[in-house]
């Protein structure tokens, strides 16, 4: 039985050593290590005469985040941006790999029962003797203090050597945290990302060729995660095809209104099949007029950078909280509009939050990291929202067919967001809170069908009217 081939992912492949190329003159190493969060650095070297950097992470997985995260978000110095590459692939040096696992070694070494008078550089004097120093940071009223060093080999000597020292044998020195590094459920997520070589988000869609076939003769296209939509009303907006596209998160939405016409590109292909068997079977209507359901050109394979994005949280959505009466929706889409062309912003007044819903996804991921440097932006609260098209349909009643799935009901019942961050009104239930019954709509039930080994149906739907 023959199957198209998942390709490996980077992380695996590729190393753990990132190139950053056309840096500026002026451009510092802590310019750089600021604008890395994805893991712990085992080192950094600069080249200034060359103006391009290598930074060497612990592990692969750290590498090919910040690798991706740097290409989407255009990484940029005085308005230059960065070239990013793969740099020589190499191991981590085992007295270093020793003391990481051993000891939880880091670049940062930790000081502690600091006296009070002690200043930044009298830290650099007595340290900068180990190896050269990337950052420094005291906390006075906890009398404690940091020291970044370029590379962990350096913090090594120092963690082993300064306590050896009369003036800082009374001292605490130990490891503390590298600043590049973050943890949490986002690390956790990125991790399962890109070691589970199966992701759908990074791999082209996985069938035998029979099932294949069968798919083929539905009219499916596997892989393909672009549907056409045809025969759209002229007064109708961006606004209003997301309102009855559901099943699955955007990537992408493009509306050609001189030619009636709109291309839905979906993240996962599942959803884009989904989609299109429902919105078949069903009909898909916007202002009293069915439009026609086809396949667009296949995009291929989800970028890599996105996928991650998308698996550490991202949508088209921007959410926004804390806001005052100063910030109505005119002034959202003159702050936004600059990332890109904008579907939809709702704000809500008696939450004191908004959302501002992109046409693309890349558009809402540079905005995030963009408007967090603003001045205006530092007291807002700013996350990425819940694309609405994720959501499961309205109602949706399935049968099983000689060639198609089971049964499988999904009811007309609108239910609070799950989500933790915030509420949204107009959010429907999660697919796995769906409820798997038939349940009446003013007397009346729908049914469709999926095809077979699309998994729980719950999570595709179709648009409402």
């Amino acid at each position: 039985m023959t199957h198209l081939l998942a390709q490996p992912s980077p992380a695996h492949h590729l190393g753990r050593t990132v190139y950053l190329g056309n840096i500026p003159a002026d451009t510092s190493v802590t310019d750089i290590l600021n604008h890395v969060h994805t893991g712990p650095v085992e080192n950094i070297r600069m080249l200034p005469e060359k103006n391009c950097a290598f930074i060497s992470f612990l592990d692969s997985t750290a590498a090919a985040l910040f690798h991706s995260d740097a290409i989407l978000k255009k990484l940029s110095f005085a308005g230059t941006e960065l070239k990013v590459g793969w740099g020589k692939p190499s191991s981590v040096p085992s007295s270093v790999m020793v003391a990481v696992q051993q000891s939880s070694a880091t670049r940062n070494v930790y000081l502690g029962n600091l006296p009070d008078e002690i200043q930044d550089d009298d830290l650099v004097a007595d340290l900068s003797k180990f190896g050269q120093i990337e950052h420094v940071k005291i906390i006075k009223d906890k009398n404690i203090g940091f020291v970044h060093f370029l590379s962990i080999s350096n913090a090594i000597k120092a963690v082993a050597q300064l306590p050896q020292e009369a003036k800082w044998s009374c001292r605490k020195v130990s490891y503390g945290r590298d600043r590049c590094a973050f943890g949490g459920r986002a690390q956790q997520q990125t991790n399962a990302y890109l070691q589970n070589h199966h992701q759908i988000y990074n791999l082209p869609y996985d069938l035998s060729a029979d099932h294949m076939a069968m798919h083929l003769h539905h009219g499916i296209q596997p892989g393909n995660r672009t549907v056409y939509l045809g025969n759209i009303h002229p007064e109708t907006t961006t606004e209003e095809i997301c309102n009855v596209v559901r099943g699955g998160l955007l990537q992408h939405i493009r509306y050609i209104p001189d030619k009636h016409i709109a291309f839905v590109t979906f993240i996962d292909p599942n959803s884009a099949i989904a989609f299109v068997q429902l919105s078949n079977a069903q009909g898909l209507v916007i202002h009293n007029r069915r439009l026609k359901i086809g396949w667009g050109k296949s995009p291929g394979i989800l970028p890599q950078a996105i996928g991650i994005a998308v698996s550490t949280g991202a949508s088209r959505n921007v959410y926004i909280g804390n806001l005052d009466d100063s910030w109505n929706e005119d002034r959202l889409r003159q702050e936004f509009q600059e990332y890109g062309d904008i579907e939809l912003v709702n704000t809500l007044k008696e939450k004191n939050c908004a959302f501002v819903n992109f046409t693309n996804i890349t558009s809402a991921i540079k905005a995030i990291e963009a408007v967090k440097e603003k001045d205006e932006f530092k007291k807002l609260r700013v996350n990425y929202g819940k694309d609405r098209c994720g959501n499961p349909p309205r109602f949706v009643t399935m049968m099983q067919t000689p060639v198609m799935g089971p049964v499988t009901t999904i009811p007309e019942v609108e239910e609070p967001s799950t989500s933790q961050t915030y509420t949204r009104p107009d959010v429907l239930p999660n697919p796995s809170s769906a409820v798997n019954s038939t349940v009446p709509t003013n007397g009346h039930s729908r049914t469709v069908s999926l095809p077979m080994g699309l998994g729980n149906s719950n999570m595709y739907g179709l648009a409402i009217n």
